[in-house]
């Protein structure tokens, strides 16, 4: 009977707290689709990108320390796909960087996030994507 008891307690308390984790707000997941990027920049002389998505959000992109990209009119970001066109985290992201005459520089993407409007308007116009 003790063992009943027992057994009958424990399966009250998974069933309460799989309610309660049910009714606990989900943190959103954060993802764009390759396509929805609409363009790029690289603030100054800096270790991180900004990307232009969907015409109106802006995703921070942290690169490994030490980069120091620099846009040019000569060159291009690319983004190879591998799988899904979806990107929702910095492992997602395959980056180049490279110009007409060839050159190639990887960029290894350390952490991916969107910016909030109010980040957004800290940032000044000529630096945005």
């Amino acid at each position: 009977m003790r063992a009943l008891i027992v057994s009958a307690a424990a399966v009250l308390a998974i069933a309460a707290s799989t309610a309660s984790a049910a009714d606990a707000p989900k943190p959103e997941r954060n993802c764009f689709v390759s396509n929805s990027w609409q363009g790029w920049s690289a603030p100054g002389d800096s270790d991180f990108l900004l990307l232009r998505v969907s015409g109106r959000d802006i995703w921070r992109v942290d690169l490994t320390p030490g980069v120091h990209v620099n846009k040019s009119p000569n060159r291009f970001l690319v983004n190879e796909m591998r799988g899904s066109t979806w990107i929702c985290s910095a492992i997602d992201l395959d980056l180049t960087l490279s110009d007409r005459d060839g050159f190639r520089q990887p960029l290894i993407a350390k952490s991916l996030r969107k910016l909030t409007p109010e980040e957004i308007a800290v940032v000044p116009p000529r630096d945005l994507p």
